[in-house]
């Protein structure tokens, strides 16, 4: 299945310039979801995860019925503020802005092996927080998954030699 006949081209979001990939068009079909999330695990299966990260909010999509498949623990990463517990907090660079995710404090328990998960990689700053947010915690980073990678950003370089798994590469 082809599965970039799903995604839709935004221009001009979240800002003048940026050329935004919309995964909404997949979600709407149930095969090419299904697809999708399957393309995931295939990947996320080899690196037996315990703990299955998934980055606020499409990330939450792919990454929750994944965690189902591998019967493996689902933590989010947020938004500051919206998690209920006490939380730890990592700020990173987008290709637009400055943001922050945080997570609880005791969602991942030391020696964890997590696999993290977006919609899509850019720059890699937001897989990089998030990396440094589980290795805080005593998490094992065994790899990171997305949907899609824009490579023309070279994401995978902030990385820092993490394996990274894209079902489609622009």
């Amino acid at each position: 299945m082809d599965l970039k006949t799903f995604i839709r081209d935004v221009p001009n979001f979240p800002i003048e310039g940026v050329i935004f990939k919309d995964i909404t068009p997949l979600l709407c079909d149930p095969a090419a979801f299904d697809h999708a999330v399957a393309s995931l695990e295939a990947y996320c299966r080899t690196r037996r995860p315990d703990v299955v990260v998934a980055i606020e909010a499409r990330g939450y999509i792919l990454a929750a019925p994944l965690a189902l498949r591998l019967g493996a623990a689902f933590v989010p990463a947020r938004k500051p503020g919206k998690l209920p517990w006490k939380t730890i907090r990592e700020e990173y660079q987008l290709e637009y802005g400055v943001a922050a995710l945080e997570m609880h404090e005791d969602a991942i328990a030391p020696g964890q092996r997590v696999v993290i998960v977006d919609d899509v990689i850019a720059t890699g700053g937001t897989l990089r927080a998030t990396r440094r947010l589980v290795e805080r915690l005593g998490g094992e980073v065994v790899g990171m998954a997305c949907l899609v990678e824009l490579a023309f950003l070279n994401g995978r370089q902030a990385l820092d030699g993490v394996e990274l798994h894209a079902v489609l590469t622009y």
